[in-house]
C-alpha cells in the first residue's frame, strides 16, 4: 500500500463524506450518522437515489469487466470511496488474476480500511494511494509505483466528476481531465459516470441543494457537458447513456422498469 502524510489525518466525522453517503445507499457499514442523515434526506428528496447509486456500481463491474475481457490488465480507480465489496480489484482479477490495481482517494477513512479490506490475487497486485484527484502529480508518480504507464491502463473515475466545477480558476475538471488521460498509453480505458439534470431537474436540483448545505459541492452535468470528457476519445458501443442502459444485465433491465436512474455513464479507449 502506498500512502503519505496525509495517513495520519484525522477523520472527520463532524461532515458528511460523499464516499460514505455512497456507501449507506450501497448498504455498507463504513460510513458515520452524519453521513447516513444526509444519505436518508437524499434519498427522501430523490426516490431514484438508492437506486442510481446500486446502478452505478452494476455498471463499474460490467464496465470493468467488458475492458479486461478487452485485454487490459492495469487499473487505476480514483475517488474509489469506501471498499464495499466486490471491489474493482475482484472484478478485474475475476477476469485475468495477474491483474494490478490501484486505488486512489482523499477520505481518511478509505485508507484505514484499505489495508484490511483490499486484498488481491497473488498472481496480480492491489495498492492504495491517499490523495485527491485535484493532485494528479502525486496520484499518477505514486500509481506509477505499481502500474507501467508506458502500457494500457484503465481509468475508472465512477461517481467523482459531479464534485468538481469546470472553472479555470476552480477545479477545472475537463483540464484534470485531460492531465489523466495524457499520461494514459495507446488503447487505454476512461470509464467515466456522473449525475445528470436532464431526466429529473427539479430533483436533482433539491439533491444538489441537499449536497451543498452538507458542505459538499455539487455540478450535475447535461448530456453535452458530461460527453466533453470523452472528446478525442473512441466511445465503446452503446455510447453515453444512463448507467443502467449500458450493455445491462437482467437486473439492470428490471431497474430500468422501476424508474429513471438520472446518472450518465460511458467507456472509452483512447486511440
Amino acid at each position: 500500500m502506498t500512502g503519505s502524510d496525509a495517513e495520519f489525518a484525522p477523520v472527520d466525522t463532524s461532515r458528511p463524506h460523499p464516499a460514505r453517503v455512497y456507501d449507506w445507499w450501497l448498504g455498507g457499514k463504513d460510513n458515520y450518522p452524519v453521513d447516513e442523515e444526509l444519505a436518508r434526506r437524499i434519498a427522501a428528496t430523490d426516490e431514484a437515489a438508492v437506486r442510481s447509486a446500486r446502478a452505478n456500481r452494476r455498471f463499474m463491474h460490467r464496465a470493468v469487466r467488458t475492458v479486461a475481457e478487452a485485454g487490459i490488465r492495469q487499473f487505476l480507480d480514483v475517488g474509489t470511496g469506501i471498499p464495499t465489496e466486490p471491489n474493482l480489484h475482484q472484478v478485474a482479477q475475476e477476469v485475468a488474476p495477474e491483474s494490478r490495481v490501484v486505488y486512489a482517494d482523499n477520505d481518511p477513512i478509505v485508507l484505514r480500511h484499505a489495508e484490511a479490506l483490499l486484498r488481491g490475487t497473488p498472481a496480480g497486485a492491489t495498492n492504495y494511494v491517499h490523495a485527491d484527484f485535484r493532485d494528479p502529480d502525486t496520484i499518477l508518480r505514486q500509481a506509477a509505483e505499481s502500474l507501467d504507464l508506458s502500457q494500457p491502463v484503465a481509468l475508472s473515475l465512477v461517481a467523482l466528476t459531479h464534485y468538481l466545477d469546470d472553472a479555470p480558476d476552480g477545479d477545472d475538471v475537463y483540464g484534470l481531465l485531460k492531465r489523466y488521460v495524457a499520461e494514459l498509453a495507446p488503447g487505454s480505458y476512461l470509464i467515466l459516470s456522473q449525475v445528470t439534470p436532464d431526466l429529473s431537474p427539479e430533483v436533482i436540483a433539491k439533491v444538489a441543494d441537499h449536497f451543498r448545505a452538507g458542505g459538499t459541492p455539487f455540478y450535475p452535468r447535461s448530456l453535452a457537458e458530461f460527453s466533453r470528457f470523452f472528446d478525442g476519445l473512441e466511445l465503446l458501443g452503446p455510447g453515453v447513456i444512463p448507467a443502467s442502459g449500458w450493455r445491462p444485465g437482467p437486473e439492470d433491465v428490471a431497474v430500468q422498469a422501476e424508474g429513471i436512474v438520472p446518472l450518465y455513464a460511458g467507456v472509452a479507449r483512447r486511440p
